[in-house]
């Protein structure tokens, strides 16, 4: 191993010295939990407690740890920008699985849109159509946007007229089940209609 050079200026560490102790600190595992302080990691001279079975009011720190204790619970800081800080007692496991619960419902309400597509012909049948239209009334109601589009293959691109009128009917057999969200526009061999559904 290389030594270092001696440096006659340099601070040499007192007998004992160890690394500086700015106080307690938040355990790195409890960080990646969530944002709060809790029990010994809290800061605060005072603070600010609610909670069930207790008292609120102002408490010294060492005094609301006590009363957390003795219901063998945890102290939170709930609060922290607040004079004094607002502690809570409550039982932090079973919080942080609320939390991520509640998060994850959340989540699952936002999750993406499904998009059901629908394909047609410039000379869809009534047959074929009324099928197709049925399906579409239960995507909607399911939740899904329908992308409905006529493919134009070869020389049927002559008849685009013909699918853009089908499209706008099949926007008006739906406008009790979605609202139109793009109306038919050409992109490329497809004509494409976008329909989300309605808000209950």
């Amino acid at each position: 191993m290389e030594k270092k050079p001696f440096n006659p200026g340099a601070p040499r560490p007192s007998a004992g010295q160890g690394p500086r102790n700015n106080g307690p600190r938040r355990d790195p595992r409890q960080a990646k939990q969530a944002p709060n302080n809790i029990n010994e990691f809290i800061r605060a001279r005072e603070v600010r407690l609610v909670g069930d079975n207790v008292t609120p009011g102002i408490y010294s720190i060492h005094e609301a740890r006590k009363i957390a204790e003795e219901l063998e619970l945890d102290l939170v800081e709930i609060s922290a920008q607040a004079d004094p800080p607002v502690c809570k007692v409550l039982d932090y496991q079973k919080y942080l699985y609320q939390q991520k619960k509640k998060a994850k419902e959340i989540k699952a309400k936002s999750t993406k849109v499904v998009v059901k597509e629908i394909r047609f012909g410039p000379q869809t049948d009534d047959h074929d159509y009324n099928f197709k239209l049925k399906h579409a009334q239960g995507f909607l109601q399911e939740g899904a946007k329908v992308k409905a589009y006529v493919f134009f293959k070869g020389r049927s691109i002559l008849f685009k007229e013909q699918g853009e009128v089908l499209l706008l009917r099949f926007a008006n057999d739906l406008e009790d089940y979605g609202k139109v969200e793009q109306m038919p526009v050409l992109e490329g061999k497809r004509m494409i209609l976008m329909i989300s559904p309605k808000k209950k």
